[in-house]
């Protein structure tokens, strides 16, 4: 999976917004890489597993990562 400590969370947010179409996903992916939640946090948040919060990061992540 991809890191994005080199990016600014300025520049996060911008892709997220342009390139996650689900409000959910897009929250939930800015909580993870500018908030800084961890994925139990995050299931918790989002009323998901830990797992389902570890593989709509991963997909989610390989998406953006293509306008990175």
């Amino acid at each position: 999976m991809m890191k994005f400590d080199d990016i600014p969370n300025s520049r996060i947010s911008e892709i997220v917004d342009e390139y996650i179409h689900s409000q959910r996903d897009r929250g939930l992916m800015k909580d993870r890489y500018i908030n800084g939640f961890t994925y139990e946090r995050l299931g918790e948040m989002y009323d998901l597993s830990t797992l389902q919060v570890k593989r709509i990061v991963y997909k989610q992540s390989e998406r953006i990562a293509q306008h990175i």
